[in-house]
């Protein structure tokens, strides 16, 4: 469990519209050239945007791609705030981009998901932002650990940024998908719960890795309640140096939005809070049954544990556990349940079941083989 974070509302940011929902940041994926960024600008202004984000400093799996026009592109960004009233986020991997950004007075600035993965370079940042009243965006880390996403909040935190937020833009699991990076909705979930006071966005862009799939992650994320979306928006995609699949004009960009629907956190009706609150509470009874359910289990693991004791045999049994976890998939449709959902949930039970069995057989203390 992370520490208790001290933040600001995005409220009192000064970079959303106040009461719109949900919250938008749209752009290119690369600030490419002045014409680019002002052209995908003034079509995202004339839909409502009014936070934009472009990539000035590109980190790119391979050399000798375009890897941004790097501090120049600054100052494109400072016409899209003069000119437009909008305001810009960036990227920033580093001290020297945080250097940049406030010289150039860039409103709010975001970590990418390699960045996040590597603790130094988050400590180096957030010493970089000592004083400042910058806003952070910070992206979960390639790979799925809801610990290394917390410690890099933590780092900023400590180090007096409290305009932070999150943005879910999937992991790198090395399964194969029709996503460029899974979703794993679930880690986003748990991270919401333990922080629900966090301004959570999703990233449906690098999420699915295709235009194709934009609406569907954008509404999934607006379904669990997340508060905003980033998108990548590009006056003309098929010319773009970088990640040209997956961004969108302008003018898609806005059908795309107006397609969605967005959830209220809450209702004041009565029916419904009766109604809810009648459900939550068979929910309530079930849970208590589970707990039930599952320290019966775990005695009998014991029990278990104390007979292969006895008769000197190895804890794991792997054989028996595939055949018992196969025929738990198996019958999981015939519940409504999913197959990967009721192998996490039994695999969950029977590790903690072999970790009560180990107990057993490393207690000298009790009987004799």
């Amino acid at each position: 469990m992370g520490t208790r974070l001290e933040l600001i509302p995005v409220g009192e940011w000064n970079i959303f519209p106040e009461g719109k929902a949900p919250m938008l940041i749209a752009g290119p994926c690369s600030a490419e050239s002045e014409s680019q960024v002002m052209q995908t600008a003034e079509g995202l202004r004339a839909l409502g945007v009014n936070v934009f984000r472009a990539g000035v400093w590109k980190p790119r799996t391979h050399p000798n791609t375009f890897e941004g026009v790097g501090a120049p592109a600054l100052q494109w960004l400072g016409r899209v705030q003069k000119e437009l009233g909008m305001k810009v986020v960036t990227e920033v991997a580093g001290e020297k981009h945080v250097s940049d950004c406030i010289k150039s007075g860039v409103d709010m600035v975001w970590i990418g998901a390699r960045t996040t993965a590597n603790p130094f370079l988050v400590q180096e940042i957030a010493d970089a932002l000592k004083g400042t009243d910058i806003p952070v965006l910070v992206k979960n880390p390639v790979s799925p650990d809801i610990d290394l996403w917390i410690g890099a909040l933590e780092r900023l935190n400590q180090a007096g940024v409290k305009k932070l937020g999150v943005v879910h833009r999937g992991f790198s699991t090395g399964e194969k998908s029709r996503y460029r990076n899974e979703p794993l909705w679930q880690i986003a979930v748990e991270l919401r719960t333990r922080y629900p006071e966090l301004p959570f966005f999703a990233d449906p862009s690098h999420i699915g890795g295709s235009r194709e799939y934009l609406h569907e992650l954008s509404q999934r994320a607006l379904d669990l309640g997340l508060d905003g979306l980033m998108i990548e928006s590009h006056c003309d995609p098929a010319s773009a140096k970088s990640d040209a699949g997956q961004q969108v004009t302008p003018e898609d960009f806005g059908k795309l939005i107006s397609g969605l629907v967005v959830r209220k956190a809450d209702s004041d009706s009565p029916e419904y809070k009766e109604n809810i609150d009648q459900l939550r509470e068979q929910i309530d009874v079930i849970d208590e049954n589970l707990l039930s359910l599952l320290a019966s289990r775990m005695n009998l693991s014991r029990s278990i544990g104390k007979y292969k004791k006895e008769h000197n045999i190895a804890i794991l049994q792997t054989s028996r556990w595939d055949a018992v976890l196969s025929q738990m998939k198996e019958r999981a449709e015939s519940y409504g349940l999913s197959a990967e959902f009721v192998s996490a949930i039994f695999n969950a039970i029977h590790e903690e079941s072999v970790q009560e069995q180990n107990k057993i057989l490393s207690d000298d203390s009790g009987d004799e083989n």
